[in-house]
């Protein structure tokens, strides 16, 4: 799907278009190799509220960013790596449709989209993707990914005790480990795991209690519990998940373009060629260094 378009110059042009989306707020995203496969908008459930994201499938990341000014500017930029991610479809039911969960080591949560069609043709591409890649680079999946936040609206009372009833005042935190949405006096310790982040996360106490009695590959059980921290932990978050969309980023839908696709017509790629054009030459041109290119992709947790 991919092969014929790894040194076109109109797949330079699309990844340059969206280099010039994210302009400052991103980093180059262009190296060899590199194929900008599908692209358009999701819905992303998240801390608060489902909100809309800009998704960006290339052959080896998967970026996604806030809808700053629909097809001309995104900010809060996130990058996947595709070698670990796993999808999972998630069942319909009253409220929600065509959803399916993005899992990483680093991060995991629930995206829907417009239609059936649409949640199949994006959980094909990026299978297809991860498999290609898989079996290029000869890795292994992951065998462990990062809990799913339970959004805060599922959640009226802590989800260990049953008792603590969120308020203004009785905040609601999530367990880094698990996911789960629990009262302070619930979690009440912080725990490394080391698939996340370099520090000590806040986890529920059941999770504590599970994790530091079970040995790792990093040492003794002795050896891990000397990196806990036993104090209490804030919860924060510096992800797209506390913030509230910026006015005008609401925009009709339109449906997913995925390129390189036997089905895509010539007026396709033509309209996709004027479009990555003017983007390339209207946009605020990327100020990130060119060393950012490999960098690794944010880990924050929502």
């Amino acid at each position: 799907m991919v092969d014929r378009l790894v040194n076109s110059e109109l797949n330079t042009r699309r990844i340059a278009s969206v280099e010039n989306c994210f302009g400052s707020s991103g980093v180059p995203l262009a190296i060899p190799g590199r194929v900008l496969v599908g692209e358009g908008v999701l819905t992303k459930m998240c801390r608060k509220r489902p909100k809309s994201r800009q998704f960006f499938l290339f052959n080896d990341i998967l970026v996604y960013g806030n809808i700053v000014i629909g097809k001309k500017k995104y900010n809060k930029q996130h990058i996947m790596p595709l070698e670990e991610v796993s999808l999972d479809s998630i069942p319909d039911n009253q409220q929600y449709r065509n959803g399916w969960y993005i899992r990483t080591t680093t991060k995991s949560f629930v995206v829907y989209a417009a239609t059936s069609t649409e949640k199949q043709e994006w959980m094909a591409h990026i299978n297809k993707c991860v498999e290609d890649l898989l079996r290029k680079s000869g890795k292994k999946p992951p065998g462990n990914h990062a809990a799913v936040w339970v959004p805060d609206a599922e959640a009226s009372v802590c989800m260990h005790c049953k008792k603590t009833q969120f308020t203004f005042v009785q905040r609601r935190h999530h367990c880094r480990n698990c996911g789960a949405v629990v009262c302070a006096a619930c979690s009440t310790k912080k725990f490394l795991l080391p698939q996340q982040t370099g520090k000590a996360l806040r986890v529920c106490d059941a999770c504590y209690d599970r994790l530091r009695h079970a040995p790792d590959s990093d040492g003794t059980v002795e050896q891990r519990a000397s990196k806990l921290n036993i104090s209490g932990a804030a919860d924060s978050s510096n992800d797209d998940d506390t913030d509230e969309d910026l006015p005008g980023s609401t925009e009709a839908h339109d449906e997913p373009r995925f390129y390189g696709d036997n089905s895509m017509s010539m007026a396709d790629e033509q309209t996709a060629n004027s479009s990555a054009i003017a983007a390339t030459t209207t946009a605020t041109p990327a100020t990130a260094t060119p060393s950012a290119a490999a960098a690794a992709p944010a880990s924050v947790n929502c």
